[in-house]
C-alpha cells in the first residue's frame, strides 16, 4: 500500500491530519513558533522540553510562559524531562490541565546539566526508570504518552533500542520518537536510517524520525527508507517553516524576500505579545539569524540585529531590506499579519 505524508493518522486516541510534525525544540518551541508551524501546515506540534520539577513546584514563569497553548496550535503535545515518577504524574497532570492532547517525555537531550538530573539521555542507561516514568506520566494525564529517544548515549551503544522495547511493552507509550544518532553526536554525522527501520519494523505503536532533515527531499526519503508513520522536522524549520508546505506538496518555490520579511514581521509581533518589547528585544536576536541568512543579507545586518537596542531600531534595518519598495504606515514590518493568517 502506497504511503504519503499527507495522509492522516491516529497516535493513541488522538487524530493527526498529516504525518509532518514540529519536533520539540529547546529554548524555541513555545506557542506561537508551534503556530506558526501550524499556520504552514504541521499535522501535529511538540512544544519545547519543559521541566517536569517547573512545572509540579509551579514555577511561576514555566506555568506562565512553557504551559501556554493557543486556541489554533490543537493537536499539541508537551514535552516534559525529568527522572523522578512522583514528580512526573504531578507535571503531567498539570499539563493535561492547561490543555496538551499529548504528552512527550524526552529522553534524547545529551546535554550534560539535563543528563546530570538523571534525564534525558541519562534515562537510557535506567531501562527500569524510563518506564516508571512514563506511566505515571500516562497516570498523571490521562493521555497518550510519547517518549523521544537517542539509539544510545555513545558510538556502538544500543541502548535507546532496548529502552523504546521496554517503554511500548511495558510502559504501554503510545508512540516512539527516534533520533538515530547517539548522544554524543549531538546533531553531526549522518543519522541511521536502516536502524531507526528496525525499531519501525518492531514495534506495534507509530515509530516518527527524527534528525538531518533539512530539505523536503530528505524528509521524503527518510520517511520512504525509514518506513515510520511521521516525520518530526526540527532545525531544518528554523526560519524556515515553508519547509512544512514544500514537504506536503503544497508549494515549490522558496519564499521571496517580502514573504521572509513578513512571516519576520509576524514572528516579532508575536514575541511582544508572550514577553513584552524589552525581553522580546532580547529574545528575538536568536531569531534573526534564521531569516537573515535566507534574505542573503551580509554579516553587517547580522550584527546590527544583535545589537539594535530596541525592537523598533530592529524594524528599521528590516525596513531597509524591502527596498525598491517605500516604506509606508502599516507596512509589513510595522504591522504583523493576524496569527490567524
Amino acid at each position: 500500500m502506497s504511503r504519503s505524508l499527507t495522509d492522516p493518522w491516529r497516535l493513541g486516541s488522538v487524530s493527526i491530519p498529516n504525518r509532518v510534525v514540529l519536533a520539540p525544540l529547546a529554548g524555541i518551541g513555545n506557542w506561537f513558533v508551534r503556530l506558526q508551524a501550524k499556520r504552514h501546515g504541521a499535522g501535529l506540534v511538540v512544544s519545547e522540553m519543559v521541566s517536569s520539577f517547573a512545572v509540579h513546584y509551579r514555577n511561576e514563569r514555566t506555568c506562565r510562559e512553557l504551559l501556554r497553548i493557543h486556541p489554533q496550535e490543537h493537536p499539541v503535545s508537551v514535552q516534559l524531562f525529568g527522572n523522578d515518577p512522583g514528580v512526573m504524574a504531578s507535571a503531567a497532570e498539570q499539563v493535561a490541565a492547561a490543555g496538551a492532547d499529548l504528552i512527550d517525555i524526552n529522553m534524547g537531550c545529551p546535554v550534560p546539566k539535563v543528563c546530570k538530573t538523571g534525564a534525558g539521555a541519562a534515562l537510557l542507561e535506567d531501562p527500569a526508570r524510563a518506564v516508571a516514568v512514563a506511566r505515571a506520566a500516562a497516570r498523571g494525564s490521562g493521555l497518550p504518552v510519547t517518549v523521544k529517544l537517542r539509539s544510545g548515549q555513545r558510538p556502538g551503544d544500543l541502548s535507546g533500542l532496548e529502552v523504546a522495547r521496554r517503554l511500548v511493552f511495558d510502559g504501554g507509550v503510545a508512540g516512539i520518537g527516534i533520533h538515530p544518532r547517539h548522544a554524543s553526536q549531538r546533531h553531526k554525522g549522518r543519522p541511521d536510517y536502516e536502524l531507526a527501520r528496525g525499531l519501525v519494523e518492531e514495534l506495534p505503536v507509530p515509530v516518527l524520525i527524527s534528525g538531518g532533515l533539512h530539505s523536503a527531499e530528505q524528509v521524503r526519503t527518510a520517511f520512504e527508507q525509514t518506513g515510520a508513520a511521521a516525520v518530526l522536522l526540527a532545525r531544518g524549520s528554523l526560519g524556515n517553516p515553508w519547509l512544512f508546505e514544500q514537504v506536503l506538496g503544497r508549494r515549490r518555490a522558496e519564499p521571496d524576500r517580502e514573504e521572509i520579511l513578513s512571516e519576520l514581521a509576524w514572528v516579532m509581533g508575536c514575541a511582544v505579545e508572550h514577553l513584552g518589547e524589552d525581553r522580546a528585544t532580547r529574545y528575538l536576536r536568536k531569531f534573526y539569524p534564521w531569516y537573515v541568512e535566507r534574505l542573503g543579507a551580509g554579516r553587517a545586518l547580522q550584527a546590527a540585529l544583535q545589537t539594535a537596542p530596541t525592537l523598533d531600531a530592529a524594524r528599521e534595518l528590516l525596513h531597509g531590506e524591502l527596498s525598491p519598495e517605500p516604506a509606508h504606515e502599516g507596512s509589513i514590518l510595522i504591522r504583523p499579519r493576524s496569527r490567524a493568517a
